[in-house]
């Protein structure tokens, strides 16, 4: 098959060609590239370089197994588990480091704010700039589940199968997420209307 037709097929259906039409494995990974790059960037406080060598363990790790893809699930689902559990395995080397600010999309952020009931008015640029501070400060597992949500566009089912934890699961971690956001702002928001 040519790129063009190639180009035109599912995620799922390039990864079941992969072991006949390597170009199908490219297309995945440009597909995939800089969305995995920005999640990896958003959970961590690693460089660039940090970013692009876990990047490239993902694709190395992906390619071995993709004949043991499960179809029931979504292509994206998968490689964002195996994006997970490598971000975990580096999480283990700098979780004695403090965190930085993750710099997030403003729009992802507004709807994240939108979602939490402050119970005060304020001013939306600052908020958003502690925001960034507050999402970074948060434990690991609730920053996944709400980077993954709000920042990621993942439903919840999708969360679940990245994460292997039940749904419910998935929702306590982004409502506890958001109750420490909401703790985070209101310690740290400048003066509250």
């Amino acid at each position: 098959m040519n790129h063009l037709v190639l180009a035109d097929l599912s995620d799922e259906e390039l990864a079941s060609l992969v072991s006949s039409q390597n170009e199908a494995y490219d297309i995945l990974m440009e597909r995939y590239e800089i969305k995995l790059m920005r999640y990896i960037r958003r959970l961590s406080v690693l460089n660039q370089q940090e970013v692009e060598d876990i990047l490239q363990d993902v694709f190395l790790k992906a390619y071995m197994y993709i004949n043991d893809f499960d179809k029931s699930l979504k292509f994206s689902s998968w490689i964002y588990r195996i994006t997970h559990n490598a971000v975990i395995s580096e999480h283990r080397k700098w979780a004695k480091y403090a965190y930085e600010p993750i710099d997030q999309d403003a729009e992802n952020i507004i709807q994240l704010i939108d979602d939490i009931d402050f119970g005060y008015d304020f001013d939306r640029k600052i908020l958003r700039d502690i925001m960034q501070k507050g999402i970074a400060s948060i434990p690991l597992k609730e920053r996944e589940a709400i980077q993954l949500y709000y920042m990621e566009g993942f439903c919840m089912q999708e969360i679940s199968d990245i994460l292997k934890k039940p749904i419910g699961s998935i929702a306590t971690l982004i409502r506890r997420g958001k109750q420490r956001l909401k703790k985070f702002i209101d310690r740290n928001f400048p003066s509250k209307s």
